[in-house]
């Protein structure tokens, strides 16, 4: 493999640093925009190049010391070697860049990114794996072991979780889930304080004295719940059942939660008439009376299928609102949801500090 003196011209979407040889995109990790570093090709593509670092020769003034003694081997992290404020600056950037590339809009109603309070010891819970005596996390692009005594970004309790499984005198190969005693255990935001401002923040983008709420891969409830003042009817569609079973828990009688595919179920909802709910409809979960006034949407990675995004537009809300982990699979499903809608206001949010992840929450009208 050959060494190459490059200088890296901007960070994409992964976290990797971006420059050009021969024309070429080579990426290389742990490296940040401006800097010259010489870099050690790894693997060539025909459109791309892969590389590993060897050595930063001119610095950015943004390079910081990283907290962990596992950065650069751990797979976790991307980010540990970037000033927050500079994190802060290249996620909102990637967010502009998905939506103007992958979805094709122009001027993006971008509002400032919203820093996550705590930038280390955020998370509540991590999975460790565990393999012949070896307890931690993959190292990055592998699936060998790197062993971890503590992770820096997860909680105190989280921590203290891990130290107790070192501790005992044989662990099984396998996965196990650490947690905060308060963490639920069905999918939840893994940091609670920016997920409290997320909450937050789609409670205020959605208008008062709305009817009908229809809350896809709601999990327990954490917007629908929110919004109960504000509308008559709340439906939540989730296909983990266990989250539906803690969302049902004190559920109120406005409130319907359906275990099923979020695709099957928006079809039902799908008969329009300007009528309210009869009430057994409500109780049974076949609210198909009235037209939902808002759609919150807070799909997995790979985005929308077409089948949501098509039962969105037939069902045609007032206002939509779409909550991402992944700004490409946003970007692409906002470039057809905007045949139907207009984009009020793009958040990003930073969920999760030290990552190259971003959380999005979208804003549209009909």
């Amino acid at each position: 493999m050959r060494v190459v003196d490059l200088k890296i011209e901007d960070i994409a979407f992964g976290g990797k640093g971006v420059a050009r040889e021969q024309g070429k995109a080579v990426f290389v990790p742990y490296t940040i925009e401006s800097e010259l570093v010489s870099a050690e090709i790894v693997r060539e593509k025909k459109q791309f190049a892969e590389a590993e670092l060897v050595e930063v020769k001119q610095a950015s003034p943004d390079r910081v010391e990283p907290k962990c003694p596992y950065f650069g081997r751990c797979g976790g992290c991307a980010y540990q070697h970037i000033s927050y404020e500079h994190q802060l600056a290249i996620k909102w950037r990637q967010v502009r860049d998905a939506l103007q590339r992958i979805g094709k809009l122009k001027n993006v109603p971008m509002r400032p990114i919203i820093a996550s309070p705590k930038q280390y010891g955020y998370r509540n819970r991590i999975t460790v794996h565990a393999e012949e005596g070896v307890i931690g996390f993959y190292r990055r692009d592998s699936h060998q072991l790197v062993d971890i005594e503590a992770c820096p970004i997860s909680s105190d309790e989280v921590n203290g979780a891990l130290a107790d499984l070192r501790s005992q005198p044989r662990v099984r190969d396998g996965h196990y889930t650490l947690r905060t005693s308060g963490s639920a255990r069905m999918f939840s935001q893994i940091n609670d304080e920016v997920a409290n401002v997320l909450r937050d923040l789609v409670v205020n983008l959605v208008p008062p004295n709305q009817e009908l709420l229809v809350d896809a891969y709601c999990g327990a409830g954490l917007f629908a719940k929110a919004l109960l003042d504000k509308f008559e009817h709340v439906i939540g569609i989730d296909w983990d059942k266990f989250a539906i079973a803690a969302a049902k828990k004190n559920a109120t009688a406005k409130e319907t939660y359906i275990a099923g595919e979020v695709e099957t179920e928006l079809e039902k909802v799908g008969a329009v008439h300007p009528n309210r709910p009869r009430a057994n409809d409500v109780h049974t979960g076949r609210l198909r009376s009235i037209a939902p006034t808002t759609i919150i949407v807070d799909p997995p990675a790979t985005g929308l299928s077409a089948d949501v995004r098509k039962a969105i537009i037939n069902l045609a809300p007032t206002t939509l609102i779409y909550v991402s982990c992944n700004p490409p699979t946003l970007a692409r499903d906002l470039r057809e949801l905007r045949e139907k809608f207009t984009i009020d206001s793009v958040t990003p949010l930073d969920m999760f500090p030290q990552t190259a992840e971003i959380e999005v929450a979208a804003h549209l009208h009909a």
